[in-house]
């Protein structure tokens, strides 16, 4: 029988809406049995003080200006981790002796592949000491060290997923989460993979300062309807050369600016950079000479129905939702920090050449081992 290892894996992303927690148990290969996942969300409090400390740190020097607070949001944010495991394994009726691994990502509060430097806050040792357990984290470290743009990881349980689900090939997951990337699959061994561009990070952020926090998303991209793209502001975006270079590449939601969108109101603030969304998302396609026959929408943006909706037309592409597929789309990259954390159990690569360019397929992962 084959070495199953049972694997909590846990994901703070960009939205700072909390955190998602996911069981599952694999081989680290092509096996994989979904137990079951849980959102904790984060106060107000917690959000405030995550989304202020971003906007404190915009180049590497703001991590050592900001210590001290990023010290004590680490601790604090660590507490909920140890919080949602605890959570998570008493709501699926296990114990902490059913638990091999814990995959602790950390919520990111600076990424720069210029500055060889990405930081994620969530202290792995006291996540072990408090929840006695076995803990992987720092998943991007050693990637980056090693050549590698340290994002994105999630591309090789994509791959798991096109192999359990049966998909056909060429295909292409899309996850739009704050920044969208995506994972092209054809019939070669090789995984491709890249951020294409913006995804949820600024269109909430916009919403959040023009509507003085009544609203935190676009449910259903209902507000992006009721705007007008503004086609200036729109070709000043993707004017920026980022767009041109070669993938891989990847990107942090301090390398946009909102300044050109001081003068729309909100509707057309929202219009212009969900349009932003979808255009960064279809024209990334065009770095595959064979273009796929699938998209396959992720993350929190495949709920915005204009996101979804002009993806559809502009790529003239069967496109669907990952649930589709009876796979729940807000915990994939929590049941994905589950499986790396199992591969790294393994010593097995986690990021490849053609998904983070680093020189060789690397693995990754700090454990820390619950004595």
């Amino acid at each position: 029988m084959k070495n199953l290892i049972t694997s909590v894996g846990l994901m703070s992303g960009t939205s700072s809406d909390g955190i998602d927690a996911s069981i599952i148990k694999s081989d680290g290969e092509n096996e994989v049995h979904f137990i079951g996942n849980h959102f904790l969300p984060y106060e107000e409090r917690i959000k405030s003080r995550i989304r202020n400390l971003k906007e404190k740190i915009n180049l590497i020097l703001d991590l050592e200006k900001n210590a001290l607070e990023v010290n004590s949001l680490e601790k604090e944010i660590t507490l909920l981790h140890v919080k949602i495991v605890n959570l998570i394994i008493e709501k699926f009726g296990l114990s902490k002796l059913d638990i091999d691994l814990v995959g602790f990502h950390g919520h990111t509060i600076f990424h720069s592949f210029k500055d060889k430097k990405t930081k994620q806050i969530g202290d792995g040792k006291l996540l072990s000491k408090l929840t006695k357990l076995n803990v992987v984290y720092n998943f991007r470290k050693n990637d980056m060290k090693n050549g590698g743009q340290g994002a994105p990881l999630v591309p090789i349980f994509h791959k798991l997923l096109q192999i359990k689900l049966k998909l056909k090939m060429p295909l292409v997951f899309l996850n739009i989460g704050g920044i969208s990337n995506l994972t092209y699959l054809n019939n070669a061994k090789e995984i491709e993979s890249f951020d294409s561009g913006p995804g949820n990070f600024l269109i909430d952020k916009i919403l959040q300062l023009k509507s003085n926090n009544k609203y935190q998303f676009d449910r259903d991209g209902i507000i992006a309807f009721n705007g007008n793209v503004d086609r200036n502001i729109l070709n000043s975006y993707l004017n920026d050369s980022y767009y041109e270079s070669m993938p891989p590449k990847s990107l942090d939601v301090n390398d946009f600016n909102l300044s050109a969108l001081r003068s729309l109101s909100l509707e057309d603030s929202v219009a212009t950079l969900s349009e932003l969304t979808a255009v960064t998302s279809v024209n990334a396609l065009n770095f595959f000479t064979v273009k796929p026959k699938e998209i396959i929408l992720c993350g929190g943006g495949r709920k915005n129905t204009y996101i979804f909706e002009r993806i559809k037309k502009l790529s003239n592409i069967l496109i669907k939702n990952i649930d589709e597929y009876k796979v729940n789309g807000d915990f994939v990259e929590s049941q994905a920090f589950a499986y790396l954390a199992v591969r790294s159990f393994f010593k097995k690569p986690i990021s490849f050449p053609k998904t983070t360019g680093v020189s060789k397929p690397c693995i990754g992962g700090d454990s820390i081992k619950f004595k």
